[in-house]
């Protein structure tokens, strides 16, 4: 039994200890994912808050251990997709392009705008798998899904956000 899997039980038990180590543990993670979804490191870290919080308050009803992680991670995309949804966003402006001058951050920045425009499941399957490193099998197990499902999914997101980075680039260039 891993390290993860025996803090994980014990967290589910009550033991506050093992579960600020495996908040810990994966803060990084959890912080990649609200990045992804908020492009603002305040809004990011609040999130971790937030997620800490909720996460601590239902812990008891993990029925898996192993799966700590990925519920973990669930609970993050379900607050930011709620939290997206109650404020619409508003893209970084060209203007504050421009003062940061053209660099790496400008794609990171255009492809990040892109993501914000797909729907909530292509951007969570797509922060899962490229922002998490998390594997097809993982992300049907966080999504509870079939791996075929999850893969065309995948499929079907990257397709769109393509095409919203096309569409990017296109007005860009006009």
């Amino acid at each position: 039994m891993s390290e993860e899997h025996r803090l994980a039980k014990s967290a589910i038990k009550g033991d506050d200890a093992a579960f600020l180590k495996l908040i810990h543990l994966y803060k990084v993670d959890l912080y990649k994912t609200a990045l992804s979804f908020f492009r603002n490191e305040e809004e990011a870290l609040e999130a971790i808050q937030e997620v800490t919080y909720r996460a601590y308050k239902s812990i008891r009803s993990i029925k898996e251990p192993s799966y700590f992680k990925t519920w973990l991670i669930r609970i993050m995309i379900n607050y930011c997709n709620d939290q997206l949804k109650k404020k619409k966003r508003v893209l970084i402006g060209d203007e504050i392009i421009s003062q940061q001058g053209i660099s790496e951050n400008h794609t990171e920045m255009e492809l990040k705008d892109a993501m914000l425009g797909l729907d909530d499941r292509s951007r969570e399957i797509l922060t899962l798998k490229y922002f998490n490193d998390m594997k097809i099998s993982e992300i049907a197990a966080t999504m509870q899904c079939p791996e075929g499902t999850i893969k065309t999914w995948l499929n079907k997101a990257l397709k769109s956000l393509r095409e919203k980075l096309e569409e990017r680039s296109g007005d860009l260039h006009v």
